[in-house]
């Protein structure tokens, strides 16, 4: 409307000068007069009109915009209708309505949030004593900071009232019912996401809000098994105070000045007794605090902890522990797991029944350590006997655990909606690994690098790269077995051997798929991860020229597993790397162990993606260090894949021989005596080399289902799987 106007009086101006001229000067002043006022009446017509929508749709829900003084005052009649107590039968499929959510195509809710009300009974009592909390209006906040917010009530998926529960002991629960039935949307709380952290009250402190809410989800800080509504509810934890108050500084990982720390002040006195008999027993190892009680009660001595006369900062104590005691209080959920976790120390969690924060998508086996009440007094002979490395490792997560979902509402309220989000689209699901893997390893924006559907098609097969030198019968061998596998698709021969030439064609085993020589320039052992030309299928098997004990079912296992884990190492020979704390640097270990960090491709099913990786784009100088010590090749290429995937490899079948019988010392580099010492060294050249330690540790193994059953043989997929 503004720009009209411009143009019309752009317009007159242009026509003006051969008629104005004509006009008498009190006729033309008139008109002049009359056109000014006109033109600046619709300038502010449009700026009236158009201001207000903006501002509007800008405004956050930060206290220094939006007042709860200021919002209208909504009048509860002692009348109005409760909603019911709750459904504990609800789930996703029967209390929540996903046609509402829709099709959107970047895969994410629209969450609304309801205007701001003062809701008081007939006499004029608010239904809370407290209003709205700073950390609610800090949640509402980063809601509609989000790209979930929408301010369109009729594109919402999920509603969230501005009614603060956060903290039960303020509420008047039948008061505040009311006002959520009186919610325009309620529809008996279907799509409606209610936030609670401190749920019931004395004397028996329930483990759920109290708050009767209809079919509500609930994100409840402190549930127990009996009140938790698995894949509908949200178990979030115990927002800290002192995360917005008190910085801590990340700690690097390792021993620290104490073994174990307790510093609750408000525990129950039998485990305060069970306790102290531990630091009986430990004498230095344990620090049991309490409260001060020489200090003035205050915000001052709530960042005190006591020990017979000795003050402590908290929570920076707890970063002086290795471990650090989260017992269950009054109420199952505690925010000192919140102050833990931020320490970096590893809480060990003495709350039987408790359902973990956001323990849906995070594994807190990384993080943290479980035990029940009744073993309180074994604590310490079990936390001592956790390998320092895994100490290492979930100090490490913990305080991640912390930064990504702890350290903020606003980290509570994205991961809650991030879950919820999840669930109603689960093809667009973060994965494990993506919540529960610190992003340290990633040097690229992707995950897989693979770009590929799902599962790889069957139909291809995949191609077996056999590295030889001059086995000649070994290997004639291992190319007869292989060719037994139903999904073989194609065998190249990469001869490794510069002074001698290949067998003549008619001395070749006759197979059924094609069979190809390759010729190298210079006898090297990345030759075997070349991307050659001939590697048609997105499958390799890598294999030296003496397995020659694998059948032809544990090599077509090994590739439908791969098949499900198309960005991994999937192998067979196990390995495993440690840290010597003596020497105080990596070592190989090749003994049988419960865990594995690395296959050895000696016989491994990869994507050959990884060949153009290893060839042209290994870090460092480390495809020359491996062909000038013609070692560590497959450890190079562990490094290669963990790094750029950010996950473990995949060991299948149980067969831990892998040892040619007759094969002799002088045939194999393996059984050189100075092999172990160099691979040692490798995983320290290489270490070095990538800036940090990309190898994951597991404890799996991939089995066919029924190999160990009491089943006919003709009944099982995979009948020959072979022994140790």
């Amino acid at each position: 409307m503004v720009r009209l106007s411009m143009y019309a009086s752009g317009k007159y101006s242009s026509r003006g000068p051969a008629l104005i001229p004509r006009m008498k000067t009190k006729h033309r002043i008139y008109y002049i007069t009359l056109f000014s006022v006109v033109l600046l009446g619709l300038i502010a017509t449009g700026m009236f009109q158009f201001w207000p929508h903006s501002i509007e749709s800008t405004a956050d829900w930060g206290l220094d915009r939006r007042s709860v003084h200021d919002a209208p005052l909504v009048r509860l009649p002692v009348s109005n209708p409760i909603p019911e107590r709750g459904d504990l039968s609800c789930r996703m499929h029967t209390c929540f309505d996903v046609y509402r959510c829709g099709y959107n195509p970047k895969n994410r809710i629209k969450v609304y949030i309801y205007p701001l009300q003062r809701f008081v009974d007939e006499v004029g009592v608010p239904i809370s004593s407290t209003g709205l909390s700073r950390e609610y209006n800090d949640l509402l906040s980063a809601i509609s900071d989000s790209e979930f917010y929408t301010d369109d009530v009729t594109r919402a998926c999920l509603f969230v009232p501005s009614i603060d529960v956060l903290n039960q002991n303020s509420l008047r629960i039948r008061e505040t019912a009311q006002a959520l039935a009186m919610l325009p949307r309620w529809d008996k709380g279907m799509n409606h996401l209610l936030f609670n952290m401190l749920p019931g009250g004395p004397p028996d402190y329930n483990t759920a809000l109290d708050v009767p809410r209809d079919r509500a989800l609930l994100a409840g800080g402190g549930f127990s098994t009996w009140t938790y509504r698995q894949g509908y509810d949200v178990s979030i934890p115990v927002y800290s105070p002192l995360s917005a108050d008190v910085e801590l500084p990340e700690r690097q990982p390792g021993p620290r000045r104490f073994f174990i720390l307790s510093s609750q002040t408000a525990i129950h006195r039998e485990y305060r007794a069970e306790l102290e008999r531990l630091k009986e027993e430990n004498g230095e190892a344990l620090l049991l605090l309490d409260k001060c009680s020489n200090l003035s009660q205050g915000a001052a001595s709530a960042r005190k902890r006591c020990y017979k006369g000795q003050v402590f900062d908290y929570p920076q104590i707890l970063q002086e522990s290795s471990f650090c005691v989260v017992l269950r209080g009054a109420r199952l959920g505690q925010a000192t797991l919140s102050d833990v976790l931020q320490a970096g120390c590893v809480p060990v969690i003495l709350a039987d029944s408790y359902i973990l924060p956001f323990s849906e998508v995070l594994d807190w086996k990384r993080a943290s350590v479980v035990i029940p009440e009744e073993k309180l007094p074994e604590m310490y002979t079990i936390l001592k006997s956790i390998p320092h490395r895994q100490v290492e490792e979930m100090q490490r997560q913990a305080r991640w655990f912390w930064d990504a979902y702890f350290s903020s509402m606003k980290a509570i309220g994205m991961t809650t909606l991030q879950i919820i989000n999840d669930r109603i689209y689960p093809y667009a699901a973060r994965t494990y690994e993506q919540w529960n893997n610190p992003p340290l390893v990633k040097w690229s924006s992707v995950n897989s690098p693979l770009f590929l559907p799902l599962i790889p098609p069957r139909s291809p097969g995949f191609t077996a790269v056999v590295l030889t030198y001059d086995r000649i019968e070994s290997l004639f061998r291992v190319i007869t077995e292989i060719s037994k596998v139903p999904s073989l698709a194609k065998l190249l021969v990469v001869w490794n051997n510069q002074n001698k030439s290949p067998p003549e064609d008619s001395l070749w085993p006759k197979i059924a798929v094609p069979l190809k020589v390759v010729r190298t320039k210079e006898n090297k052992l990345s030759n075997r991860f070349f991307p050659y030309d001939e590697i048609e299928t997105e499958a390799v098997l890598a294999i030296d020229d003496d397995i020659i004990m694998l059948t032809s079912d544990e090599l077509q296992f090994g590739y439908e597993v791969w098949r499900e884990f198309s960005d991994r190492l999937v192998g067979y020979p196990g390995r495993l790397h440690l840290w010597d704390h003596e020497m105080g640097k990596w070592k190989y270990e090749s003994e049988w162990t419960n865990e594995v960090s690395m296959v050895l491709t000696g016989a491994a099913f990869y994507h050959k993606y990884f060949n153009y990786l290893y060839t042209y784009k290994m870090p460092g100088d480390i495809k020359n260090w491996v062909d000038a010590h013609m070692n560590c090749e497959d450890i190079a290429m562990n490094f290669l894949v963990a790094n750029i995937t950010g996950k473990a490899p995949i060991k299948v079948t149980p067969r831990k021989k892998f040892k040619c019988p007759e094969c002799t010392a002088i045939d194999g580099l393996s059984l050189d005596q100075t092999h172990m010492v160099e691979r040692s060294e490798c995983i320290n050249k290489f270490a070095s080399v990538f800036g940090t330690m990309p190898l994951k540790v597991v404890e799996h193994r991939a089995d066919p289902v029924l190999y160990k059953d009491d089943f006919p043989e003709k009944l099982k997929s995979f009948p020959n799987i072979g022994s140790l």
